[in-house]
């Protein structure tokens, strides 16, 4: 299997895996640091996407650049704030 050849590409899938490893986190019981990583993972994401060029979109060329970081700063920004201001709960 060859990797994608667009900058874009591999963003977007560098992104999946990252939530992948924050949801497994979560399944496993480190709810904070799951959605931590899926959060920090987003506002990332929303970085590198500031600095892909036109002619490396690939799987990001649907959506538009601005959409895109807004929509993932406002998301990772949010997951990161929950995942540091829940207070911990007894256990049941």
């Amino acid at each position: 299997m060859r990797p994608p050849r667009s900058r874009g590409s591999r963003i977007y899938l560098i992104q999946l895996a990252a939530v992948l490893v924050g949801l497994v986190l979560v399944i496993a019981g480190a709810w904070r640091v799951g959605v931590a990583t899926i959060g920090v993972s987003f506002l990332v994401a929303a970085a590198l996407r500031a600095v892909v060029t036109p002619d490396q979109y690939g799987m990001l060329r649907v959506r538009g650049k601005v959409f895109d970081m807004a929509w993932m700063l406002m998301l990772g920004g949010s997951l990161v704030f929950l995942a540091i201001n829940i207070p911990s709960q007894p256990p049941l």
